[in-house]
Parts: C-alpha cells; structure tokens; sequence
C-alpha cells in the first residue's frame, strides 16, 4: 500500500506560501491507517520502551495504537492550558509562527524509556521542545516516530543523536 498516496496536499495553508499534508483522508481508509500505524512501529519493536509519548493533536491518532502494540502506556503532549494537573511547559518555533507545549510533571518516572511520536516533522521544533521537556523530566528519549518528514525544511537536524524514523519523506 502506497501510504504517500492518501495524504492530500492543501497549499497556502495555514498561511499563504505553507503546503499543508492533510492526513484526513488517510485516517478515514482502514487498511491505510493500519499500515501507517504498523509502518511507525516497525522500526523500534526490538527496543525496549515503558511509554509512549504523542504529540497534540495528530500524533495521539498515531501513538495510541502504537503503544497498545508495544505494550505500554501513552502519555499526551498538549498545548498550554490543555492539561488539568501541574506541568512542564517549553516554548518553540514553528515554521509559521510560535508556541509552547506542555507535559504533566508527573507523567514520566527518572530513567522510563520513551518513544516519541508525531505525524509530521516540519523544521524540528516540536519534537526538539518535546525531547527537552521529557529530558528535564528524567526520561531516556529511546526513539522518535514521525509519518512524513518535510526534509527541505532540515527539522531532522535539530534531533540529531536521537533514533528518528520517517515513514515518508517529502
């Protein structure tokens, strides 16, 4: 199955000169959702990971099902203000503007290896903001699962030393 071919290209999006990767209609195909999911996981089903981190919000749809399949928990990364309980917080840039994101303190135990999923890694703010954050809360980064890579934007550059996959790379 070709997964690239059931991501849908919406240019000017969010903003004008942005191409946006839709994954919509990815997400309402069943067998393309599946192997997707199996397609995120297949790379780190040998490593030993306790939880699974999922970035706000597209990277939940992903990280659920891959931490049902290695056996683990999954623990959300939101948008500030998202959250109910004290928190992390780490600002970042974006490729259109900026942000922050946030992360329970009590969400990860010194030394729990994780592994991080999102759908897409634009310019590698994210999930650099993310690896910090769960680093500051004690955690060994242990992988980094991404469905598509925009690799003009040069994002995998700011992860260097982390295991990162891309399923598809644009």
């Amino acid at each position: 199955m070709n997964i690239k071919n059931l991501i849908r290209e919406v240019p000017n999006f969010p903003q004008a000169g942005v191409s946006y990767k839709d994954i919509t209609p990815l997400l309402k195909d069943p067998a393309g959702l599946s192997a997707a999911v199996q397609a995120m996981l297949d790379p780190f089903v040998d490593i030993e990971v306790d939880l699974v981190v999922g970035i706000e919000a597209r990277g939940f749809v992903f990280a659920v099902p891959i931490a049902l399949e290695l056996g683990c928990g999954f623990v959300p990364v939101r948008k500030p203000g998202k959250l109910p309980a004290a928190t992390l917080s780490r600002d970042y840039a974006l490729e259109y503007g900026a942000t922050a994101l946030e992360i329970h303190a009590d969400a990860i135990a010194l030394g729990q290896k994780v592994l991080v999923v999102d759908d897409v890694l634009a310019t590698g703010g994210t999930l650099a903001a993310a690896c910090q954050v769960l680093k500051e809360l004690g955690a060994v980064v242990a992988g980094i699962s991404v469905l598509a890579e925009l690799s003009f934007l040069s994002g995998r550059d700011l992860l260097a030393g982390y295991k990162l996959e891309s399923t598809i790379v644009y």
